[in-house]
């Protein structure tokens, strides 16, 4: 497959995930009430909006004109990256589980993954792959963990409360 193809597909399946979970939050009318719940809710919304944004910015760009996936993904990737250390920054406090933390500081490893491969894309040349392709491998990882947010935000009492402090 592709790159064009790769990320034309990968962009709509997250916008379909950031839809999707904006239906879940809406049927679930009382995580709005607590601050702390609002905020983990918008890192799962970050999660899929972000790489969405990346791989619709990889399509305008591609090969022809690679500054354009590159300082999307960079500006993109500070920008998740900067938000989910907020987060974590306030997880502890907010009694976020132990296993939510440590997914959001994964998803901040991967953001700056992608920063740096934005930056400096000839880093993928001993992978036998270009920069493009490994920003792809790492935008997968990236919804994965936001799955991987989703599915403990949803099977932790109180919406991501573990109380494993």
């Amino acid at each position: 497959m592709d790159a064009s193809t790769f990320y034309a597909l990968f962009s709509a399946t997250c916008f379909t995930l950031t839809g999707l979970w904006w239906n879940v939050v809406r049927a679930r009318t009382d995580w709005m009430a607590d601050t702390a719940i609002r905020r983990t809710i918008g890192g799962v919304y970050l999660s899929f909006l972000l790489p969405a944004l990346m791989g619709l910015f990889a399509q305008v760009g591609g090969t022809e004109s690679p500054l354009i996936w590159r300082l999307s993904f960079v500006v993109i990737s500070v920008v998740g990256a900067v938000s989910m250390l907020r987060l974590v920054s306030q997880a502890r406090g907010d009694r976020t589980a132990r296993a939510m933390r440590w997914t959001q500081l994964g998803t901040v490893v991967v953001y700056a993954a992608i920063a740096i491969i934005g930056v400096a894309p000839q880093l993928a040349a001993p992978l036998g792959l270009s920069g493009i392709q490994v920003g792809a491998l790492l935008l997968i990882v990236l919804v994965a963990l936001g799955h991987a947010l989703v599915w403990r935000f949803m099977v932790t009492d109180e919406a991501g409360r573990g109380g494993d402090e």
